[in-house]
């Protein structure tokens, strides 16, 4: 997964389909659920997966509606196409990510 910040956020928006995770450090849960994600990046190898610290990207939780953290946002086609809190295990996540054409 590759770390982004704020400045690279509007080039990621321009990409056809990738998968953004959100997380916050201090947060036990978005700990987990990265070990999880790291798993299904190395399956997927042709899905570009990239990070973010919330607390770093002002404005961004209110334009996409993020209630909480840890956040998977999957996009194809420009577009958001699932937004993810619960991260139930890494066949879920796989699933989840492939159902949606990433």
């Amino acid at each position: 997964m590759i770390e982004i910040k704020k400045e690279q956020l509007p080039a990621l928006m321009e990409q056809e389909t990738f998968i953004l995770y959100l997380y916050t450090p201090f947060c036990g849960t978005c700990q987990l659920a990265k070990r999880m994600l790291e798993v299904v990046d190395e399956t997927l190898p042709d899905v570009s997966f990239y990070k973010a610290d919330l607390n770093y990207l002002p404005g961004f939780a209110e334009e996409w509606e993020v209630e909480s953290v840890p956040c998977l946002l999957v996009f194809k086609n420009g577009q958001l196409k699932t937004k993810q809190y619960a991260f139930q295990s890494v066949e879920f996540l796989y699933h989840l990510i492939v159902k949606d054409g990433a």
